[in-house]
């Protein structure tokens, strides 16, 4: 049978292929930077909904390099300062090594978390890769936080509230000069998407820093679609490409359950999946990371599953 619109004599738009592209998983099992045990089997999580032969079900050739060994923090003391520093740090070197190794390949990495200061790690491969041949890339940072704090503003002293900060060039030298140089990013190419829940002193920082920053109730007053698009012209203007540092707490919990800082009036179900959609439409996505799924406090993996799906939606599944 011809499809309904054919049939109404209604011209279909042309077909938009995807383009195949190579793909690497890096599992992170990181649990060092977050207050709430968990987030070390969120890898697994999305691996067990899927996500791999979903993505070759699109055409990608997925390649799964599992997980970076991260030490538990059972068997670690937190030390002074950032609370377990050193093992974050240890953590992150081995990550940014893989990532910049896949964008050398030209294969594009997906980093499944962990909490989020594996971005930390993730962002510095992705800025040497680019620094080595003189060209730029775009973050997008998509959260209910800001992760804008430094040690010293920190109430908590947990990593993942500082990885934004760090590579931009804010924070402690231990943090902003990971990697051996700073800034990761610059701050005209730097989008910080969805947040809702900013503590008074992060607030300072992140005017301070001048980055693009868009709120909850930006994306209620003037709409998703108009948000994203400037969003995305921030980090793609004068860039090779961009990389997508997705936290799921941006997500409502009404949809994302499985997430130890959910907050409250969060993006919707249907916003997010538009929000990858626009990300596939620019074409330059050139890696991108998941981060704060906690099947601890999921049910059933409905958080993994959703994950998994906005993945794909960011990787080229459409509805027609």
């Amino acid at each position: 049978m011809k499809p309904a619109a054919r049939r109404r004599g209604v011209a279909l738009p042309p077909e938009r292929s995807v383009a195949p592209r190579e793909i690497r998983l890096i599992g992170v099992p990181m649990d060092l930077g977050a207050g709430r045990r968990g987030v070390d089997m969120g890898p697994s999580a999305m691996r067990l909904a899927g996500l791999e032969a979903n993505l070759e079900a699109l055409g990608h050739r997925v390649t799964d390099l599992g997980d970076i060994p991260v030490p538990i923090p059972e068997v670690r003391k937190p030390g002074h300062g950032p609370k377990y520093l050193k093992e974050i740090l240890g953590a992150c070197d081995k990550l940014a090594r893989k990532v910049e190794k896949i964008l050398d390949e030209r294969a594009v990495p997906i980093v499944l978390g962990g909490d989020h200061s594996i971005a930390l790690g993730t962002v510095t491969g992705l800025a040497r890769h680019f620094r080595r041949k003189g060209q730029e890339f775009g973050l997008l940072y998509v959260d209910a936080h800001g992760d804008m704090n430094t040690p010293e503003s920190s109430p908590s002293g947990n990593v993942h509230g500082m990885p934004l900060a760090a590579v931009l060039g804010l924070g402690s030298r231990e943090l902003v000069e990971f990697g051996g140089f700073s800034p990761k990013v610059k701050r005209e190419r730097t989008a910080l998407l969805g947040i809702r829940n900013v503590d008074d002193a992060e607030r300072g920082l992140i005017l301070k820093a001048g980055i693009a920053a868009y709120t909850m109730r930006d994306l209620d007053e003037r709409g998703v679609p108009a948000v994203v698009r400037e969003a995305l012209a921030v980090v793609t203007s004068g860039t090779e490409g961009f990389h997508l540092s997705f936290d799921l707490d941006s997500l409502d919990p009404t949809i994302a359950p499985g997430t130890g800082t959910p907050v409250r009036g969060g993006i919707g179900y249907r916003e997010a999946h538009l929000l990858m959609e626009l990300v596939a439409d620019t074409g330059h996505l050139v890696s991108m990371e998941v981060a704060e799924l906690n099947p601890v406090l999921d049910d059933r993996n409905v958080t993994g599953q959703l994950a998994v799906d906005l993945i794909l939606s960011a990787f080229g599944k459409r509805i027609l």
